[in-house]
């Protein structure tokens, strides 16, 4: 969403901007932009005892359905930037989040506004009801590209035309970064995340996010055994940072005698505080997506611990496919292995990803100067009255 911001208030200052959203409480302070609630249902979430919230939840999907329209129709184009919009690789409903999108797309084409999902995610859906959503949600919206070459083939074998649609790289690739900063190769920036596998891991959840957090644990254990200090941080202020703190407590218990200051606790609520926090570490070892690409577009040497293909197209994309793990099987012996292969070859990795990273930079303009042409074209110039020339300038678009 910032990068979106950004590309709209420099290509296009004089559009109006608003938002929906499913947090809506710092739009106006952070961004300066009004924002309404994605879900009607928010405002009596953790307030409504069990009976009432199930009936609230029912009611939601009709106010919902009015309400996103609504919505929509006072608009000439909505845009979803990036994020997973067409996938489901972490635990989701479908008449959450899937069935709110559905709505979006189809309003925008009943009511002819154009609806554009940009760099977007998508993956191999199981759950027919989520995917049946999905799959309508990109074949009404008029214009699609994904942010790597797995989520376009993954939907072509969910049976949409993709031919016209093109890969272009994650939004986050198109913010500013701040000057190479190499970091201290004493500090070490652990990403952790409120990690309980996928949407078919449902059942194996609690174990699942036992196992990470033991495993992090661990690592974060081995790291200060040897002498490194260690910044913990999340994705998500709203759930990692308690694992994150899980993570210093069991540190602490393990290693009782560590001073303050080895292991501490960075929250963060923007992409931008984000690369704030990493900006002192020399390597990374994260698990949010977009913890790794921030790690990654700073030229930290990282180890992804991932959750999906998008991880593995990622790192591959970035020239550094062995440094992807995966954090549901994950073993720390292999973690500690790949980490001491990672600091070995620091100055190397760091020479690949800045490369990359310029090039995926690029490439993010060529999307936006696509984005303005088919969203935001010029008018066409007034009609020349009949027996007199044209002009000699053409008139400056507004």
């Amino acid at each position: 969403m910032e990068t979106m911001l950004g590309y709209l208030r420099d290509a296009h200052p004089g559009a109006a901007v608003d938002a929906m959203s499913g947090g809506t409480e710092r739009l106006w302070a952070s961004y300066g932009i009004d924002g309404v609630p994605l879900m009607w249902y928010q405002k009596y979430e953790d307030r409504a005892p069990g009976v009432t919230a199930g009936f609230l939840k029912l009611l939601a999907k009709g106010v919902d359905t009015i309400r996103i329209a609504s919505w929509v129709r006072r608009h000439d184009v909505v845009i979803v930037p990036g994020a997973g919009a067409l996938e489901a690789t972490l635990p989701t409903r479908p008449w959450g989040f899937p069935y709110a999108l559905f709505v979006l797309s189809a309003s925008g084409k009943l009511f002819g506004t154009k609806v554009a999902l940009v760099s977007v995610g998508a993956n191999n859906i199981q759950q027919r009801a989520t995917r049946a959503l999905s799959n309508w949600t990109a074949r009404l919206a008029c214009y699609r590209s994904y942010r790597d070459e797995y989520s376009r083939d993954a939907m072509r074998q969910r049976g949409l035309d993709t031919s016209g649609d093109q890969v272009f790289p994650d939004l986050a690739f198109g913010m500013r970064t701040p000057p190479y900063d190499p970091g201290d190769t004493e500090i070490v920036g652990v990403g952790v995340m409120d990690y309980y596998g996928g949407n078919d891991d449902r059942r194996n959840a609690a174990q699942i996010h036992s196992s990470y957090l033991d495993n992090m644990i661990r690592f974060t254990c081995w790291l200060v055994d040897g002498g490194r200090k260690v910044r913990l941080f999340g994705g998500d202020s709203k759930f990692d940072d308690d694992v994150a703190r899980q993570v210093l407590a069991g540190v602490h218990s393990a290693r009782p005698e560590l001073g303050p200051g080895t292991v501490t606790v960075v929250s963060t609520s923007s992409f931008a505080e984000l690369m704030r926090a990493m900006a002192p570490a020399a390597t990374v070892v994260a698990t949010r997506y977009h913890n790794v690409i921030c790690a990654l577009k700073l030229g930290k040497p990282t180890i992804a611990l991932g959750y999906s293909q998008k991880f593995v197209s990622l790192m591959e994309d970035m020239g550094v496919a062995e440094f992807n793990l995966f954090a549901y099987s994950l073993d720390v012996d292999q973690l500690i292995e790949r980490f001491t292969e990672l600091e070995s070859r620091r100055a190397q990795v760091q020479q690949t990803l800045m490369a990359r990273t310029a090039a995926k930079a690029q490439q993010s303009d060529q999307q936006f100067a696509l984005l303005s042409a088919q969203l935001f074209p010029a008018p066409p110039p007034p009609p020349v009255p009949a027996g007199h020339g044209r002009p000699a300038a053409e008139p400056s678009a507004r």
